[in-house]
């Protein structure tokens, strides 16, 4: 393999990070550089397409000599950022992209500026960025190229409900045809929440039986009453519990896959209730994640088949090398991606801007798109305002809004029409969700293909 050659991109100010550093000493070294930017100082290298497997012989001893670790290595593939010691790179083989360390980069002459011959496996390398739920990442960064600082947890759950009640105190929509007040008459009749019924989940026959779902967030309360019984898997890449007080992660997995039948006079407000729940924590207690955290939840969600991958985060940041392998990766394997477009109102950056990942925007009681939607490359829309759902106790309910919400209802009706037929996988069902959305008289830069419905 020909070496590559670069100008050196580090210099002695620089602040070394390594594969192994967690968030929190990202953070802290992003704020000793002073730059104010996005990037973590650490580069992801994206393989060519079917030179994932190679990888790892690629950077270690016989090609790049690194010091390699792979997430084979780790039981299910839900790999351990501390647990990879002093390795100079990390593998994600089923996305076939490594994590290397900046110093690593700078001792071969390697960086974004590189020369990479037309032999080599390799396709790219690029920065690595910082990332946010897409719930309070605008609460977290008042100026959008300020680096977050640490937040303490209990303000960061009171947030949450600061936000919801805001939301919910302060929403008077109505739409041509049908008034709010009627769409609630209309919840009560149903038992289902708005979002389920302009959805058309409850008159559907599905329950998403078998269909595994994957949500990549800030972890669930694992013990929720409503969820007793259900097959969940939990796995963490922060190196804290999947177990959580934080409301975000529970409130979405509600959407996605809570019960057809809540206690007491609780309306359903889940999509897939038979769908086993796959967990990956990707966000910490900090409020952020990095792209290769969340890489390494999209690797393990994939090489546990999930066909129905949601990612509740954003980056205002340019299409990603590898997240756009990523999500081929999981199209290629029959599963599906789904993003929130973001929730500043502006474009929609990353992972939801790569082609190869759904892009979703949020949808108002009266089918308008939410005014803190992000637009541009939009695939698909769901309701996203004034969503109810469950989340941790003592409290168990909340209500909310946010792109990722609306991503949560595809992501919920993917699993549906995955449970249609066994074919309806990746590509396949990628194309269905589009062609069977309900259409808006509204530009697809908006709301995408329109409506996601049910089968």
């Amino acid at each position: 393999m020909a070496r590559k050659r670069a100008r050196r991109e580090t210099s002695a100010k620089t602040v070394d990070v390594r594969a192994s550093s967690t968030v929190d000493d990202l953070l802290s070294a992003a704020l000793e550089r002073g730059d104010g930017g996005f990037e973590t100082g650490r580069y992801l290298i994206t393989f060519k397409e079917g030179a994932a497997e190679g990888a790892t012989e690629s950077l270690g001893p016989e090609g790049l000599g690194m010091r390699v670790a792979t997430a084979r290595d780790f039981d299910d593939q839900a790999m351990s950022f501390e647990a990879v010691g002093d390795a100079d790179a990390v593998v994600f083989p089923e996305v076939g992209v490594a994590l290397v360390g900046a110093g690593a980069l700078a001792e071969r002459d390697l960086g974004v500026n590189a020369e990479i011959a037309a032999d080599s496996p390799i396709e790219s390398i690029e920065p690595e960025y910082f990332a946010f739920p897409q719930a309070t990442r605008e609460s977290l960064l008042r100026d959008p190229a300020e680096v977050p600082t640490r937040i303490d947890p209990l303000e960061y759950i009171r947030g949450f409900a600061r936000a919801a009640d805001v939301i919910a105190s302060g929403l008077n929509v109505s739409e041509p045809g049908g008034t709010e007040a009627e769409t609630e008459e209309e919840a009560l009749v149903l038992g289902a929440t708005w979002g389920l019924i302009r959805c058309k989940v409850p008159p559907s026959a599905r329950s998403g039986v078998g269909i595994r779902v994957a949500v990549l967030d800030d972890g669930m309360d694992l013990g929720h009453p409503d969820f007793v019984g259900r097959t969940i898997v939990g796995r963490t890449f922060v190196g804290l519990p999947v177990q959580t007080l934080l409301n975000h992660g529970t409130h979405l997995i509600g959407t996605a896959c809570g019960p057809k039948a809540p206690p007491g006079a609780t309306p359903r407000y889940g999509i897939g209730y038979r769908a086993p729940i796959f967990v990956g924590r990707i966000v910490g207690n900090s409020g952020s994640t990095t792209t290769a955290t969340v890489l390494a939840g999209l690797n393990w969600a994939i090489a546990n088949r999930c066909v129905a991958i949601l990612v509740a985060i954003g980056s205002p940041t340019p299409v990603s090398a590898a997240y756009t392998a990523a999500g081929q990766a999981a199209l290629n394997r029959g599963c599906i991606i789904v993003a929130p477009s973001g929730s500043s109102g502006g474009p929609v950056g990353a992972p939801a801007n790569s082609p190869t990942i759904m892009s979703v925007a949020s949808l108002d009681p009266n089918l308008a798109p939410s005014p803190f939607s992000n637009f541009g490359k939009i695939d698909i829309a769901a309701p996203g305002r004034d969503i109810f759902s469950s989340v941790p106790r003592p409290r168990r309910y909340a209500t909310s809004s946010g792109t990722s919400h609306a991503a949560a209802h595809v992501a919920g009706c993917a699993a549906l029409w995955a449970e249609t037929a066994p074919g309806m996988r990746g590509m396949v069902l990628w194309r269905k969700l589009l062609t069977s959305a309900k259409r808006l008289p509204y530009p697809p830069a908006r709301v995408g293909a329109g409506l996601v419905q049910a089968p």
